[in-house]
């Protein structure tokens, strides 16, 4: 009876590891469905926000996506395999932003092409103009005219590039570290020589605008560098899209008082963007 008792039991005993078993893979077939849809879901908003700020920290995307490190690490290294973006220490880049000289697409380029148009208005004969990075800096690059009179100095190896092959306007760039990520030059050599210069203008693009945190940046040392040549100018124009109003970004570059001008695409000067901003900023 005993012996009955005790085969019964381990028979029970086994059916029941068997149907446990069966559960744990049903579940692991419906966590692998479920990770699939949400992974694609991931995936569009980092690309969704590589294509506004045109750079992503992993530790950004982690709290935006509500997921682990290594899950942000493994979407960043599909991306890149599929050629969507490249990876730098910390996060990635838009491919648009890293090489822009040769990629087909600039994110919103003809709203950066208006901003560059109002800005060149502002270039008068003999001045000296310092020039930061970006795409909207390069729109405006490419279209100062051949003989403009003005002398340039630049932290953009591709902006000084761009002026040198297409005019004979004297550009001197201001060298140092090249950053990986923005392709502007950085670092103590940098500020050391922006020191030096007394520029009558000075023409900057940024990631963050807003009237409680002023100017503001997502690179510590690119936030410095900034803060530098806006102390080297007697005037500041700051660019930048509408959508980057009311934007705070981790560094501070400057606060709201030093811009002189503020330029977006929009072509009314009144929008209720720029309700609070200070009385002596003129909106282009």
């Amino acid at each position: 009876m005993r012996f009955i008792f005790n085969k019964y039991r381990k028979k029970h005993y086994n059916a029941i590891q068997e149907f446990i078993k069966f559960l744990i893979i049903l579940l692991k077939l419906n966590q692998s469905s479920c990770n699939t849809m949400l992974k694609e879901e991931r995936q569009k908003i980092i690309l969704e926000k590589l294509n506004q700020e045109n750079r992503v920290l992993t530790t950004e995307l982690c709290s935006i996506l509500n997921v682990s490190l290594d899950t942000v690490r493994r979407d960043l290294n599909d991306l890149k395999e599929e050629g969507k973006l490249i990876k730098v220490h910390g996060g990635a880049i838009s491919r648009n932003y890293n090489i822009p000289f040769l990629q087909p697409h600039v994110y919103k380029q003809q709203e950066k092409i208006v901003i560059a148009s109002k800005a060149l208005d502002l270039l008068e004969d003999d001045m000296y103009v310092l020039l930061g990075g970006g795409t909207i800096m390069l729109e405006l690059a490419k279209i100062l005219p051949e003989r403009k009179k003005i002398r340039i100095f630049t932290v953009s190896p591709l902006v000084a590039l761009e002026i040198t092959q297409r005019t004979s306007i004297p550009v001197e760039l201001i060298g140092g570290t090249v950053s990986r990520e923005s392709y502007i030059c950085i670092g103590g050599s940098v500020i050391s020589k922006l020191g030096d210069i007394s520029a009558d203008i000075c023409l900057l693009g940024t990631n963050g605008f807003s009237v409680s945190a002023g100017i503001t940046e997502n690179d510590y040392e690119v936030s410095l560098v900034k803060r530098s040549m806006l102390a080297a100018s007697s005037q500041n124009v700051i660019m930048c899209l509408s959508e980057r109003v009311g934007e705070e970004k981790r560094f501070n570059v400057a606060g709201i008082s030093e811009a002189d001008y503020f330029i977006t695409e929009l072509p009314d000067a009144h929008h209720s963007l720029f309700e609070n901003f200070p009385g002596h900023i003129k909106i282009l």
